[in-house]
């Protein structure tokens, strides 16, 4: 079973300088508001732009939207399809800022 996680443990992991696969499935204009340097890929446009991450397919992939929704469909997605390891930001982008702002 994956695991999903926190935005406490993405937070400590970023910090750490690690090397992530984050995916961020919101739209345009909400990641030129505020992201967390992952890749684009709206939910709508996943099916069509799989192959842009397919280098992903069997290393972790965080993927994130604004609340968790979106992402949560898109990890199911995204597993349905072959790849082995989607972690679910629990909270999105809402829980990252009340935790620890812009």
């Amino acid at each position: 079973m994956i695991q999903d996680i926190s935005v406490i443990e993405l937070k400590r992991r970023k910090d750490a300088n690690e090397t992530l696969n984050v995916l961020d499935v919101r739209e345009t204009y909400e990641f030129d508001e505020f992201n967390l340097n992952g890749k684009l890929i709206p939910l709508g446009d996943l099916p069509g732009r799989l192959d842009e991450i397919e280098d992903w397919k069997n290393e972790e992939i965080i993927v994130h939207c604004r609340s968790g929704r979106r992402s949560a469909t898109a990890q199911q997605f995204m597993l349905q399809n072959g790849f082995t390891n989607v972690r679910n930001l629990v909270g999105g982008v809402i829980d990252w800022q009340m935790e620890f702002g812009q």
